[in-house]
């Protein structure tokens, strides 16, 4: 009877962390040979960044922004819209195109980029990015939303996979997003 007893504990301890586990925000259980995710930050103001272009009529910009591992950002302005493209190291070039997947309206960038990375024999590898979205969703008004764009890079695809609303959480949404976005499709 205690032996029962004890082993029906046991199975109702594994439950409840197995349900634990799967509540939102929770951390992710990796593989156990898995590398650890984490983040690197990299500058994409104009101070931070080399320009590549201005348009004189439209007042646009196209600006040239490190990353680690030999990633670059190009930081595009046009008519008031941001976006980036990124650069893999071997010359790949790939528009997350913000205007459309993020607010087609006016909006403008945050100056960092999260690189969500994992280090494997001492060399870093890129998973996912983060990018804060600035957008005024009225041409009526000057209020400003604040989105997280989280994109995927992986060896076939990078391609923004999640657009965070602003909260409390946001920032821990945004890296549980980018953490997972390997698998998730493309937002159109």
């Amino acid at each position: 009877m205690i032996i029962e007893r004890n082993r029906i504990g046991r199975t109702l301890s594994v439950l409840a962390l197995v349900e634990c586990s799967l509540l939102p925000g929770a951390p992710m259980a990796q593989e156990p040979n898995a590398a650890p995710i984490a983040s690197i930050y990299t500058g994409i103001s104009s101070r931070e960044c080399k320009l590549l272009k201005v348009e004189t009529e439209s007042g646009g910009s196209a600006q040239d922004c490190r990353g680690p591992a030999g990633y670059r950002l190009i930081i595009e302005d046009d008519d008031s819209r941001m976006s980036a493209t990124v650069v893999t190291p071997s010359g790949e070039k790939r528009s997350l195109n913000y205007w459309w997947v993020i607010t087609p309206h006016f909006s403008s960038l945050g100056s960092k980029a999260e690189w969500r990375v994992t280090r494997r024999g001492g060399k870093v590898r890129p998973t996912a990015l983060i990018i804060r979205v600035h957008a005024n969703q009225s041409s009526e008004t000057s209020k400003v939303t604040s989105y997280l764009a989280v994109a995927k890079i992986t060896s076939r695809e990078i391609c923004v996979t999640d657009r965070i609303k602003p909260g409390p959480a946001a920032n821990e949404e945004a890296r549980h997003a980018a953490d997972v976005s390997a698998s998730k499709p493309c937002l159109q």
